[in-house]
């Protein structure tokens, strides 16, 4: 019985492992071994034909001199604190309204939803032509309704993040608004219901029901958003495709970075160095995350 036994569960782990092999293959050859082959080119001062130089740790100690690095993680920090903090509140408070009793509820959410799902390369060439400097430019069209001149939104350093925080805020706000509206309608009525008997206001509900009670929901999008806002590139690249990523390299963010020393200055090594360093940065600000927020993370 136990030779029989063995040989049914190797069959059965031989034909588990076939089944998979299509995604392991898939997992293997486009996301483990760019990851660890990039690991092995930042230890390189490579071009990846003639050049291979070995420098060791030398490409992360020349990122902690190099302004240009240092001043393009500043200019994802203000990206990041522009859009993450704004967007969920504002995602917050159409949830909260879409909440409702409402007709078309199905409508509204698929409305909000659909600029996240519309390529961003479409988005970014639509908001191209909404940031015209002119008034042939659909904002200073609507600006020019309240008496206020054309701003040169892609031109002007004071405007340009501004600029790129607005239209990522719009783009990602119907993910964010799906995701609210989920966590709300999983929080029983019945303790507002209780709370209104009890003469509760509209603030105490809100900060001793909803938020404690959405408080999951928060913390996951809060490390979404915070992830992906480190990760913005396709954006800047459609807006601002010059070298330095906008009016005097003000939305220069680290992935446009990592890309001009890739395909700009064909220094490989380096930026697999940047992207590794990036990948330091976001792990330990989830980390933080982690043991910070994740404490006041209520899951009953």
């Amino acid at each position: 019985m136990k030779p029989s036994h063995s040989r049914k569960y190797a069959r059965d782990t031989m034909a588990a492992y076939l089944y998979l092999a299509p995604a392991l293959i898939i997992l293997i050859v486009f996301h483990f071994f760019p990851a660890f082959y990039a690991l092995y080119l930042s230890l390189f001062d490579t071009n990846l034909f003639g050049r291979w130089n070995w420098v060791g740790l030398g490409n992360y100690a020349q990122l902690l001199r190099d302004q240009d690095f240092l001043r393009s993680l500043a200019n994802t920090g203000k990206y990041v604190l522009g859009t993450v903090p704004v967007g969920m509140a504002l995602a917050l408070v159409i949830a909260g309204l879409l909440n409702q009793r409402i007709r078309g509820l199905a409508t509204y959410r698929t409305a909000f939803f659909l600029p996240y799902v519309t390529p961003v390369v479409a988005i970014s060439i639509v908001w191209t032509w909404i940031y015209k400097e002119d008034s042939a430019g659909m904002l200073n069209a609507v600006l020019s309704w309240f008496g206020i001149g054309p701003q040169a939104w892609l031109l002007d350093p004071k405007w340009a993040m501004f600029a790129l925080c607005l239209m990522s805020i719009w783009r990602h706000l119907g993910y964010n608004v799906v995701i609210f509206l989920a966590g709300l309608q999983n929080i029983p009525a019945e303790y507002y219901e209780a709370a209104e008997i009890d003469g509760a206001s509209g603030w105490a509900m809100f900060s001793k029901i909803t938020w404690p009670l959405l408080s999951p929901t928060t913390y996951f999008i809060t490390i979404i958003s915070i992830i992906g806002s480190f990760q913005v590139f396709t954006q800047v690249y459609v807006l601002w495709p010059n070298a330095l990523g906008g009016p005097l390299g003000t939305t220069r963010v680290v992935v446009k970075y990592l890309y001009d020393m890739a395909w700009g200055s064909y220094q490989f090594g380096y930026a697999s160095a940047i992207g590794y360093m990036l990948f330091a940065i976001i792990f330990v600000l989830t980390l933080i995350q982690r043991n910070v927020a994740g404490r006041h993370v209520h899951y009953q």
